[in-house]
């Protein structure tokens, strides 16, 4: 390319959104042009972010559609929920494209929005305009479009395990108990007591069950999958590390199935599909070995003895739970490699 896109972040002083900014100073058809908060507006990045020190120089904007339009071509609003409910449809509306890392545009339904998120939802026709990019799935659909719902991070793990099984018919849909962890990061940047440092440390806790507001979502997902509705028991818990979501699932097999068969499934399903990683038989992955990566690795094990069948689905919350994927998602909707500015390996130890 001999032009480069501009972006613009909204969110940019919290984890999603400085995730972005490090992934797209290195992304070669991108160009940052504003990085944007609401409460910060005029003041250097670097100074919340010290490690951008000599790296960003730029000032924080405020949300000024005028100006984002002036300066921007897509725009990624990385906020709190309820906060791009209102602000979208004027990024739209200015003629920008836009992938939006929160939940107000994931759902369909207005009510089931409201419900879940106890907050107003979008207008109606915006809900129906925006594509879900869940990239090794609908990667097709993003394609060309103006506006992309980036998926949860509690989804992306759960659905990348779930979906290839749920499409062949060989679980029994009304089974599926999704047990998930995360770590801290995944709460946000701002100060609240659960995240403290005192109350997570050597410390390992349930929250929000059968109430997390992710469950809507993955049902939703995996009703269109099946093409029939889907209920899941779906369970949180907070672990005390800083990146990395684990989820395991378990499902009744609806005939017996051994290990390999599922691998090979699984590996016929994501074929070219670059960032799933499906593992050999009684090898099962874990947090660090995607760390800082836009992978999500999955392993397997069949139980005879039970008939049900554990999947084991880990990624990084931050990355392809939630920037990464995002710019999967910018690469498939113009049409580039979708993993251009992402092949980084994952940081370890």
């Amino acid at each position: 390319m001999n032009t480069k896109i501009r972006a613009a972040i909204v969110g940019s002083t919290g984890y999603g959104g400085v995730e972005l900014i490090r992934f797209l100073l290195n992304h070669p058809y991108v160009e940052i042009t504003s990085v944007i908060s609401s409460s910060s507006a005029g003041v250097p990045i670097a100074d919340g972010f010290p490690h951008l020190t000599e790296i960003m120089t730029d000032r924080l904007d405020g949300v000024d559609i005028p100006l984002i339009r002036e300066k921007a071509d897509v725009v990624f609003t990385a906020t709190p929920a309820g906060v791009a409910t209102e602000l979208a449809p004027k990024l739209l509306d200015a003629g920008l494209k836009v992938i939006d890392l929160s939940g107000d545009f994931r759902l369909k339904s207005g009510e089931l929005y409201e419900q879940w998120y106890k907050k107003a939802p979008a207008p109606q026709e915006y809900l129906a305009r925006a594509v879900y990019g869940l990239s090794e799935v609908f990667g097709s659909e993003v394609r060309g479009v103006p506006f992309v719902s980036n998926p949860g991070c509690f989804p992306t793990a759960a659905l990348l395990g779930l979906i290839p099984a749920v499409a062949a018919d060989w679980i029994d849909r009304r089974s599926i108990i999704i047990d998930a962890k995360t770590g801290v990061s995944g709460a946000g940047r701002g100060l609240k007591l659960s995240s403290h440092f005192s109350e997570v440390n050597e410390n390992f806790s349930a929250y929000k069950v059968n109430r997390h507001q992710h469950i809507p979502e993955i049902e939703q997902t995996l009703g269109r999958v099946a093409g029939e509705e889907v209920t899941v028991t779906f369970t949180t818990h907070l672990v005390p590390m800083t990146r990395g979501i684990m989820s395991t699932m378990y499902a009744a097999l609806k005939q017996p199935r051994t290990d390999d068969e599922l691998i090979a499934l699984y590996r016929r399903y994501y074929e070219g599909r670059p960032f799933v990683r499906i593992r050999s038989r009684d090898k099962w992955p874990a947090t660090k070995e995607v760390w800082g990566s836009n992978y999500c690795d999955i392993g397997f094990s069949v139980d005879e003895r039970t008939g049900r069948l554990t999947i084991i689905s880990v990624i990084d919350n931050v990355v392809k739970g939630a920037a990464g994927q995002a710019i999967q998602n910018l690469n498939l909707m113009m049409g580039w490699d979708e993993t251009t500015g992402l092949k980084f390996a994952p940081v370890y130890p």
